[in-house]
């Protein structure tokens, strides 16, 4: 039964399931009353046969399915999980967004050795939080090929908010491709999963906007640069096939509600690539927690999800009507969606996609970044006025990521991103987010400043233009608070994930600033988290978008 709902029955979705030891299952029959053995639990990774796009495949699974089981743990239990490894490789499984030993994180190289084929780990820690996250793999590109699933933490004391029903919304991106081809696809021509792309009819349009002058100037600037102003996502619809809950969108996800009920959305996204803007058409969305951190609650009709983020959000359906959670890709190549209905078998319209938008010059980052091969790092003035000269292109005046030229880049927490808030629609932005609670802690005590920077032509991907391989770790000393500033120099969006601690963001709440696990951060954008060195050990801080973080937008974080 959800807490904050005192005596009104909970109705678990397929995604509630519990996978507890079988001896503590058959103790707990035995003795009737008695509970199961409280927080054991057996995992399994292996291959299995799927079909979720109308082609046979093979997955690697938890416990045979995908996304794999749901595991719920109350806050203040110590808990046990054995993972056997049943698969050729090694693997791993990683506790996203949770605070544990360094050595239970999950990630082989960094705070682990893996998990060898036909061995068992087990991680053994206490629950120190409450909320909404997820768990996955961090060995390879398993997570893409099926290593992920939902965790729910209930709190110990009742939540600042009432639900009726309890429901986890996991969503993801799946391919029947073999991940390593879609890197040799995106090495060989980073536009090979590209659907939109500028149209001579897009051309006379912009012609008639904005004259043939400035048009030609841009067509020009993009080639140049190599680059497309519809380049919103690496892999896209050409190859991904959306998922909600591991249901394709035909016939999609399906939960029930009754007319007047409260109903509590965990939104996951679990994807390894892929930005979801999340709406259900004719309800609004109120906000009540982030990366499973109590907010106050601000009531929106849709959110953007970046990549291993998770927003729960409380709905209240009504007329007995059926509803269609929509999560329609940031580049308006695909979507995956579910029906809230009181009755089996009812569905709504699925709204249409709608058009892509297009980054513009004025969006483009102003250090760092590599266009057409070079990096921007390596430009040269291109008069004694200023401007720069990149790739034989004069930059001139021209405003870069929001900002002039020489001045850092821009810090936009109220801007909810590319596509959104130009439709009469009120959209979230990290601006709305307010911590419940203050948080509070001392001003921080030095600053460390990191560029996200990239290839996007070579596809290599780095924090200050280096490598994990080539990279020292960022050191911190045990209880020192610091001031993490990062700086997107790319033309793509960043989920940065810090693994073992909080970032709390710094977006103009003040005291009030929220925390979070994952922060995204837009082109061109400056971005400032508080980190409270807590946590001795090793960590993993890196890109959440899977392929950038395996070319190399990955650091390690010792803290002692």
């Amino acid at each position: 039964m959800p807490r904050g709902a005192p005596g009104l029955p909970h109705d678990p979705s397929p995604m509630t399931i519990i996978h507890r030891h079988p001896v503590a299952i058959l103790l707990g029959a035995l003795l009737w009353a008695a509970p199961a053995l409280a927080g054991e639990y057996d995992l399994v990774l292996d291959r299995t046969p799927v079909n979720l796009t109308g082609h046979p495949a093979t997955a690697i699974t938890i416990n045979g399915q995908v996304p794999g089981p749901t595991l719920r743990w109350h806050e203040g239990e110590p808990v046990t999980i054995r993972v056997e490894n049943r698969l050729p490789v090694a693997s791993s499984l990683h506790w996203h967004g949770i605070l544990l030993p360094y050595d239970m994180d999950g990630v082989p190289g960094v705070s682990f050795g893996g998990i060898p084929p036909g061995t068992t780990f087990t991680y053994r820690f206490t629950v120190k939080q409450s909320g909404t996250y997820w768990y996955h793999g961090h060995s390879g590109a398993q997570e893409q090929q099926g290593v992920y699933a939902p965790l729910v933490i209930l709190p110990k004391s009742p939540e600042p908010f009432a639900y009726d029903r309890d429901y986890a919304v996991l969503l993801s991106d799946w391919t029947d491709e073999d991940p390593k081809d879609v890197v040799g696809h995106l090495k060989a021509d980073p536009d090979y999963y590209r659907i939109h792309r500028p149209t001579v009819a897009d051309f006379f349009h912009d012609v008639a906007r904005q004259g043939w002058g400035k048009t030609v100037a841009d067509r020009l600037a993009w080639g140049r640069m190599r680059m497309s102003p519809t380049d919103l996502a690496d892999v896209t619809a050409r190859t991904y096939t959306y998922l909600m809950n591991g249901a394709p969108p035909e016939p999609g996800w399906s939960a029930r509600y009754t007319p007047g009920e409260r109903v509590r959305l965990r939104l996951i996204n679990g994807s390894a690539m892929t930005y979801f803007d999340v709406r259900i058409p004719g309800l609004p969305l109120t906000v009540v927690a982030a990366d499973g951190q109590d907010v106050r609650p601000v009531t929106v009709d849709e959110l953007r999800l970046g990549v291993a983020e998770t927003y729960d959000v409380t709905v209240k359906p009504e007329g007995g009507r059926a509803y269609t959670v929509f999560a329609e890709t940031m580049d308006r190549g695909g979507y995956a969606r579910g029906t809230l209905a009181p009755r089996d078998g009812m569905t709504a319209p699925v709204p249409a996609l709608r058009a892509p938008a297009r980054r513009t010059l004025a969006d483009m980052p102003m250090a760092g970044m590599a266009m057409g091969g070079m990096d921007m790092g390596q430009a040269k003035p291109a008069s004694d006025k200023g401007g720069m000269t990149v790739g034989g292109m004069k930059m001139g005046g021209m405003k870069m990521g929001g900002m002039a030229k020489g001045a850092p880049a821009g810090s936009h927490p109220d801007d909810p991103g590319i596509g959104l808030g130009h439709d009469g629609r009120r959209v979230l932005s990290y601006a709305d987010l307010k911590a419940l609670h203050p948080y509070g802690g001392p001003p921080p005590e030095r600053e460390i400043e990191l560029h996200l920077t990239g290839n996007m032509e070579r596809y290599i991907w780095s924090f200050d233009g280096k490598k994990f391989s080539e990279a020292e770790p960022i050191r911190l000393t045990e209880g020192e608070r610091v001031r993490v500033v990062m700086i997107n120099d790319t033309m793509m969006d960043h989920p940065i994930h810090l693994h073992g601690m909080w970032m709390e963001l710094e977006n103009g709440a003040g005291p009030d600033r929220p925390r979070k696990h994952t922060v995204n951060v837009k082109p061109g954008e400056r971005v400032s988290v508080l980190v409270t060195a807590d946590a001795p050990g090793q960590w993993a801080f890196h890109c959440h978008l899977l392929y950038h973080m395996d070319a190399g937008m990955f650091r390690e974080v010792v803290v002692a």
